[in-house]
Order: structure tokens, then C-alpha cells, then sequence
């Protein structure tokens, strides 16, 4: 899959830096959502990460005719049956902000014992040309703390509760270079970045 141009199809400006650092070893144009005007949003209505992250890839494809690359991501916390699931951002019954999904998440984990505040990160991305679709797939394990350690990235907000296995920092403490090598999204993102080599 040869492109020289690149959608990354998200409002959420912490996601999309992330990114679009992580590709930027490809030589091709980056935009996002916000860059084109784009103020449509798709709704998520897949009944997994594949699904949403391909119906949202197609959706701004078919929009924009620019190679698209789109994700879905969720957080699964073993002692809440699996929630936030794929509906994270909208967890609460409704789209909440960084500050309300990370105090409900706490809340609802208040008292549970740290052996039993077992989690994973899930991305799914996928990539849409317009001849080509491409899924990827990557998933961290990890514990989630009982307080923010440190400050909210915006749009990121479960990543100051999340520790990875085996590291002393959670998520929003890693440098650019640890979390490429370690998390969930540097995982797929090699995929994708093999893909358009």
C-alpha cells in the first residue's frame, strides 16, 4: 500500500500527536480532522474495536477520498467485567470529559484490592485507500493505581491510572520512545507502518 498522503481521523488531539509522531519516519503529509475542516463525527455503533475503527476508517475515507487511517481503543478492567470496553469516552451514558471517566473509573474501583485491579488497553486501527483495507491489532496488560499520578493528557485520561506490567511509571509518565516500544498503539502502529513501507 503505496500513499503519499495520510488521514488520521480523530478529534482527540492527544491521540493524534501520538501518532502522527510515530509515523513521521514515513515520508508522507499528515493531516488530521481538524486541519481539513472536518467537524463531522461517526458514530460508533460496532459491537467490537474492529468494527468501529473500520467504520469510522471507511466513513472519513469516503468523505474526504484521502488514505485513511482510523482507531478504536478501550481500556478493560477485569474487576468491572471488562468495562470501559469499546464505549471508554462514552462510558458514563453520555460523551464525559477526561476529568468524569477518570473519577468514575476510580470510584468504581474504590476498595478493590491492588491484585485485583488487573486491566488492558486495547487499539484496534484500521486503514482504508479506497482499494485496500488493513486491521491491526494491539493490546498492553496492566494495573490500574488508586489516584491520577499525574496530570491528564488530554484525551487520554485513563493513562495517569495505568501501569503497564513490569514498569514503575504509568502511561502518561512514559517517553515517546517507551511507549512506542511497549504500548498497545506503538504495537499496531508498526503494523501499519510495514504496511505502507
Amino acid at each position: 500500500m503505496k500513499i503519499n498522503k495520510l488521514l488520521i481521523a480523530t478529534h482527540n488531539l492527544g491521540k493524534y500527536k501520538e501518532l502522527k509522531n510515530k509515523l513521521s519516519s514515513l515520508n508522507i503529509e499528515i493531516k488530521s480532522l481538524d486541519d481539513l475542516g472536518i467537524r463531522e463525527d461517526y458514530e460508533e455503533t460496532g459491537k467490537s474495536y474492529e468494527e468501529n475503527a473500520l467504520g469510522k476508517a471507511r466513513f472519513y475515507y469516503k468523505l474526504t477520498k484521502i488514505p485513511t487511517l482510523a482507531d478504536d481503543s478501550g481500556l478493560s478492567v477485569d474487576a468491572l467485567q471488562g468495562a470501559t470496553g469499546i464505549n471508554s469516552r462514552s462510558w458514563p451514558g453520555y460523551r464525559g470529559t477526561d476529568e468524569e471517566l477518570l473519577e468514575m473509573l476510580l470510584e468504581k474501583l474504590r476498595g478493590i484490592p491492588n491484585q485485583e485491579r488487573t486491566a488492558k488497553f486495547v487499539t484496534v486501527l484500521a486503514l482504508v485507500d479506497g482499494q485496500t483495507e488493513f486491521i491491526a491489532r494491539g493490546e498492553i496488560d496492566g494495573t490500574i493505581t488508586h489516584q491520577a499520578v499525574c496530570d491528564i493528557e488530554p484525551g487520554l485520561p485513563y493513562s495517569v491510572v495505568f501501569y503497564p506490567d513490569g514498569l514503575d511509571k504509568v502511561f502518561s509518565q512514559l517517553t515517546t520512545e517507551e511507549k512506542n516500544t511497549i504500548s498497545h498503539r506503538g504495537q499496531v502502529l508498526k503494523q501499519i507502518i510495514n504496511k505502507l513501507k
